[in-house]
């Protein structure tokens, strides 16, 4: 796998120094459609995975809240200790997804939000291939992915951050080449951002 050392650790750096503020600022109500969704096609005790899990809010405190056990990992150190204040029913570790091996979990879902865009989209393809292997056939997916063709840095929340996307057809084909049925794929405009939505069921 493709690996840039100083991508990588400007991606960690940056959520080190925003942590707090991103999960203070950041309007998180407009994950919630989505993952009313997601828990919908889960059954009531699932296992769920979040990659690059930030600081719990609102992804795994609302999968908490539908009865999921949540599993979360993240490359940030700052964003994992908030999690665990956050979720105190989930498990959170440091780990950087671009680490995952093959079958590392074994869960009913895996979820990711706004995370897999800050790798280098070479990557992209085997990392949705090991998100595949941690599900049994018909486990569910739900990513949001960038929704243009786009490599470069932005300033975040007052600090440089890195972004590494296809756009959204060749981003539908990568899910569909590891493995996944997609059930519903949506571009989400939020204004100054859009993000392409994805659920998928494993076939």
């Amino acid at each position: 796998m493709h690996r840039d050392p100083d991508h990588d650790a400007a991606v960690r750096a940056g959520y080190e120094q925003v942590a707090e503020r991103y999960l203070a600022e950041r309007d998180r109500r407009r994950s919630i459609p989505h993952l009313e969704r997601f828990a919908s096609e889960l059954e009531l005790g699932s296992r769920v995975l979040d990659v690059g899990c930030g600081a719990g809010q609102p992804v795994d405190s609302f999968l908490a809240n539908h009865g999921c056990h949540v599993v979360g990992i993240d490359i940030s150190p700052k964003q994992i200790e908030l999690a665990k204040k956050n979720v105190p029913g989930g498990s959170f570790e440091v780990l950087d997804m671009q680490d995952l091996k093959e079958g590392q979990f074994a869960v009913d879902g895996v979820v990711s939000f706004y995370a897999i865009f800050h790798t280098p989209r070479e990557t992209h393809a085997e990392t949705l291939k090991k998100l595949a292997s941690f599900l049994p056939e018909g486990g569910k997916l739900l990513v949001t992915m960038g929704a243009g063709d786009w490599e470069g840095e932005e300033e975040f929340y007052g600090v440089p951050m890195r972004w590494s996307h296809f756009a959204a057809e060749k981003n539908g084909e990568l899910v569909e080449a590891a493995g996944f049925e997609i059930i519903s794929d949506e571009i989400q405009d939020e204004g100054d951002e859009r993000h392409q939505v994805v659920l998928a069921r494993k076939s």
